[in-house]
């Protein structure tokens, strides 16, 4: 029956072999993500020049230069300080992040934010600053992030802005604010001038319709030129740019379906190079003469969607991922001189010696909603049951409907570990973005505003049918697997439409619309007026109603089917309560559930040991109870923190 062999958990959710390649902004050392006893640690090494002019790596030149030890890094920077690399790293997912810096030469680490239970955010890097970083900090007050320079030497801070107004603020490359985003009490958000003497004036209002997708994208270093990404009188989000002293603004590229997503930047003047539009796949507009000649060039170098990760300051050299669906990210160093691609590494090679067939493609396309609403989708096929790549299976599929969280966000084509695995384990796997996913304009975001459980969930509904019309899904074993909203996307389908699914997983999910609003963080307190416009406002008696109607733990009496929730402890988003809300009321219902904690975790899994872990227990679940077949669990749930709160991994 399964044509492929079985690709254990570990070579798809275990740590990359090296990952997050960055070069130095002198182009002399090249840094990537690579585990140390098990623990993602950052490691450096040289690049060296051949005789043919070409770059190379020299991977025996590489050492590990932190000692996490813990939860891992997961990003770093190269700093303009030479010999300096920053990351940040919180406590047990707490969000509390702090910033810490590497110096090479040293060989030391040093926490630039040491304050318990503060949260530090990065604010900016600059060249012409190169010892310093800008950070933002709510120790003053937890809900407001105050800006500082920090000096990475030292460690001494300085106050930059006092803040209790802004919940963005865009610096100039002199840590100057320049501009700073204010969230109204209407859920609109108007953008403020600094001017000379300190204070501000208003410099333009973006309304509530396009306060998701109208933003600050950059700044040039002079200050001259703001970059926005604006939907501001048209749907999708243009790369508009705007003269500061005149506030003139020029449209300079724009999609008809889809939003501006990302900028590239000149390192030093900070001019806009290109710009990305991302519908079904990432495509990139050129803006800068100099550079179109490089995009086209990559084009040729490997199949996938290209983005670069870095650059020197002469920005001669880049560093570019290619992401593809059925393989691991490839690494190359890219020489702008003599328009020359230099292989560095893939993130996971162990994927590249599976037997032929392994790895699923992604199938990107269009999905259409009852209302007529197109729903960019993405789905996953067993190798052997598609041999021709069709989009069809030879026969009826168990399908998983694997939901994004956010809601604001959204689904993208490329490399999807949980595709591959599902796929590999013999199921059809679907990923759609419901209205309310970001990126394919505002109409399509302000489509879900207080529409969980409603017509975002019958986006999810009407996808189910069109995989059982279509042959790809047997109508009988159908899950539905989400984190964060997709968590209560999962709780959702066994509440509100309880025949649908065979059985749910629900990781970090919401049950109570109400807790989730009262329990957010207090630095999101300032923007509490765009949840309760988005989703409900639980401080009207109307409002309260409406948020209880549309929460799974208003429905538990229905739950008709097997249900898997998982949590971390320490979630600053979902809290534990949403997870013990629905637990608790299943086990007074009398209703079996299995019931999964991760004390050292918080929104999602961030230990390689514990993902694994969890992700034996899901395919041991969503194989009793859909058919599909299973890695045994062997010894993957030791050295997790995984508790059975309800149930058992059997």
């Amino acid at each position: 029956m399964f044509a492929t062999p079985l690709i254990p958990r570990r070579v798809l959710f275990g740590n990359p072999d090296r990952t997050a390649a960055r070069i130095s902004r002198d182009g002399r050392r090249l840094a990537y993500l690579a585990a140390v006893d098990g623990v993602l640690e950052v490691w450096v090494g040289d690049l060296t020049t051949a005789a043919d002019g070409s770059l190379a790596f020299d991977a025996a030149s590489a050492r590990p230069v932190t000692q996490d030890r813990g939860r891992g890094v997961r990003d770093f920077s190269w700093t303009h300080s030479p010999g300096h690399l920053i990351y940040v790293q919180d406590l047990g997912g707490d969000e509390n992040w702090h910033v810490l810096v590497v110096d090479l030469e040293a060989g030391t680490t040093r926490d630039l934010t040491p304050i318990a239970g503060v949260q530090a955010q990065l604010s900016g890097l600059s060249a012409k600053r190169p010892h310093e970083l800008a950070v933002g900090l709510n120790d003053r007050d937890a809900q407001w992030h105050d800006l500082h320079t920090i000096d990475i030497r030292t460690g001494e801070r300085t106050l930059v802005l006092r803040n209790d107004r802004f919940v963005d603020v865009t610096l100039d490359d002199d840590f100057r604010p320049r501009f700073g985003l204010e969230a109204l009490p209407t859920g609109a958000r108007r953008l403020h001038r600094f001017l000379a003497d300190g204070a501000t004036e208003p410099w333009g209002d973006i309304g509530p319709d396009d306060e998701l997708t109208t933003h600050m994208a950059g700044l040039t270093a002079d200050g001259a030129t703001a970059y926005l990404f604006d939907s501001r009188g048209r749907n999708t989000s243009a790369f508009v740019e705007v003269d500061t002293a005149t506030g003139r603004a020029t449209v300079v590229a724009e999609h008809p379906g889809a939003d501006a997503e990302h900028l590239l930047q000149h390192p030093v003047t900070r001019r806009a190079q290109a710009v990305a539009f991302h519908g079904l796949r990432r495509e990139w507009t050129t803006l800068d003469p100099a550079v179109a000649a490089d995009f086209e060039a990559l084009r040729g170098v490997c199949r996938g969607d290209a983005t670069v990760t870095s650059r020197t300051t002469d920005d001669r050299t880049w560093v570019v991922v290619f992401q593809v669906d059925d393989g691991p990210a490839r690494y190359y160093v890219w020489d702008r001189d003599g328009r020359r691609a230099t292989f560095l590494f893939t993130a996971r090679a162990a994927l590249e010696g599976l037997a032929a067939g392994s790895l699923s493609r992604m199938h990107a396309f269009n999905l259409t909603a009852r209302d007529g609403l197109t729903l960019p989708s993405y789905l996953s096929l067993p190798t052997w049951t598609d041999p021709q790549h069709t989009a069809r299976p030879d026969h009826p599929l168990p399908m998983i409907l694997l939901v994004h969280g956010g809601p604001w966000a959204r689904d993208v084509w490329g490399f999807h570990p949980e595709h591959q695995w599902l796929a590999n384990r013999g199921y059809a796997v679907l990923s759609v973005n419901y209205r309310g996913s970001t990126g394919f304009g505002k109409a399509f975001v302000n489509a879900a505003d207080r529409q969980w459980s409603g017509t975002m969930h019958d986006d999810l509904v009407d996808a189910v049918r069109w995989a059982v019309a279509e042959g790809i899904a047997d109508p009988a074993r159908v899950a539905v697997v989400g984190g964060s909203y997709g968590g209560y996307a999962a709780l959702a389908g066994l509440t509100f439409t309880p025949g649908l699914f065979a059985c749910a997983v629900d990781i970090v999910g919401p049950s109570n619309l109400v807790t989730l609003i009262r329990s957010v963080p207090p630095y999101w307190l300032p923007l509490i007026q765009i949840f309760k416009r988005r989703v409900g406002d639980p401080d009207t008696a109307e409002g309260h109603a409406e948020l209880m109607t549309r929460s799974p733990i208003s429905h538990v009496a229905k739950i008709v089917r097997p249900l898997l929730i998982a949590q971390g402890a320490n979630d600053p988003r979902v809290k534990k309560a949403e997870s013990d809300q629905i637990a608790d009321a299943m086990k007074t219902h009398g209703i079996p559930v299995t019931y999964v904690l991760f004390p050292d975790e918080g929104h999602g899994f961030a230990r390689p040991v514990n993902n694994t872990a969890f992700r034996a227990v899901e395919e041991t679940f969503l194989a009793r109870h859909l058919g599909g077949r299973a890695e045994p669990i062997g010894d993957a749930l030791e050295g997790s923190s995984i508790q059975f709160l309800a149930g058992d991994a059997g």
